[in-house]
Formats: C-alpha cells, structure tokens, sequence
C-alpha cells in the first residue's frame, strides 16, 4: 500500500471537472489503524448528536430548502447530474433521516455518515489499500468499469461518457 502522503499528494481533480466548477474543491483525508466492525455505543452517540443536529437544521424544512443542500444540487447540475434522480449524498441521507434515525451499518460508517448530516457535507469513505493508484476526479470516457451491486449480486455498469467520477488505476471508485 502506498503511504497517506504520497497517495494523497498524487490525487487530483481533473481540469475537465475544474472548468465545469471553477469553484469546486475537494478534501481527502485519510486515516490509519481505524477498527472497522459492527456499531458500537461510541458510534451510536456520535450517529445520535448528528441525528439531533441535522432536525435542528431541518427544522421540517425539505432538505433541497438548506443552503448547503441546494448549493450542492447546483454543483451536481454543472456536473451534468440530475439532483432529483441522483442526490447529493447528504441530501439523501437528511430524507433518510426519519424519527428512528438512519440505520447503522458499521462503526465507521455510521462516523462518516454523522460527519456529513452535521455539517451538511456530502462524503463517503473508501479503503486506501484497495486503490490501485491515488483517485482522481475527472470526466468518464465511457468504458471504465464499476463494480457495484444490483439486488444482491455483483454487477459492472460502465458510466456515461463525459460523467464526473472518482476513478483509480483500474476503474470507477465512486459516481453519482
């Protein structure tokens, strides 16, 4: 696995994406020596004041009506998606967001997830050591694959041409 440093130094944003977004910026993090398994009560009380913050914001609003929200539907429709077929993460997890709470999936899951309902951030996490390369930002061709899963089993769909994803060495990490 290549080192934190070197990996995120070597990731990027395509000027492709940047000139459809001038202003959009992305932040990577990493993390080392991170315990993933099922939820605990650490992940519970983080997943819970997030839950609580997020209402607050809501304030029975629709999410699409915050600021944060709306400013990313409009960063998604210059990257050619549609906001209300494909949704800003957070926006989709803020409609989740019913009177039990979201579901919890795994401790580090349900952190990042807490991260971007409290500060109204669409996110996600991936596993450095399973990237071939560092991830990029950039416009599909077409024709890199993506593995994902349609109704339980594993499938490869394609994205569309001139589609924002992230990508690696080998394919398509993240789209949509």
């Amino acid at each position: 696995m290549t080192d934190a440093s070197t990996w995120l130094a070597a990731a990027g944003v395509d000027a492709a994406v940047a000139a459809l977004r001038p202003d959009y910026r992305a932040l990577l993090v990493t993390a080392d020596g991170l315990r993933g398994g099922p939820s605990d009560d650490v992940s519970e009380r983080i997943l819970a004041a997030a839950e609580d913050t997020a209402r607050r914001a809501l304030d029975g609003r629709s999410p699409e009506h915050l600021p944060h929200p709306a400013a990313w539907r409009e960063a998604y429709r210059a990257f050619g998606a549609k906001p209300q077929r494909t949704r800003p993460s957070v926006e989709a997890l803020l409609r989740r967001l019913d009177p039990d709470g979201l579901p919890r999936i795994d401790r580090i899951t349900d952190v990042y997830n807490a991260v971007s309902i409290a500060h109204l951030l669409p996110l996600g996490g991936e596993d450095r050591a399973a990237y071939a390369g560092s991830p990029r930002l950039v416009r599909a061709s077409g024709d890199e694959p993506f593995d994902t899963t349609a109704g339980g089993d594993p499938v490869v769909e394609h994205p569309d041409p001139g589609e924002v994803v992230w990508c690696d060495d080998l394919g398509v990490t993240c789209r949509r």
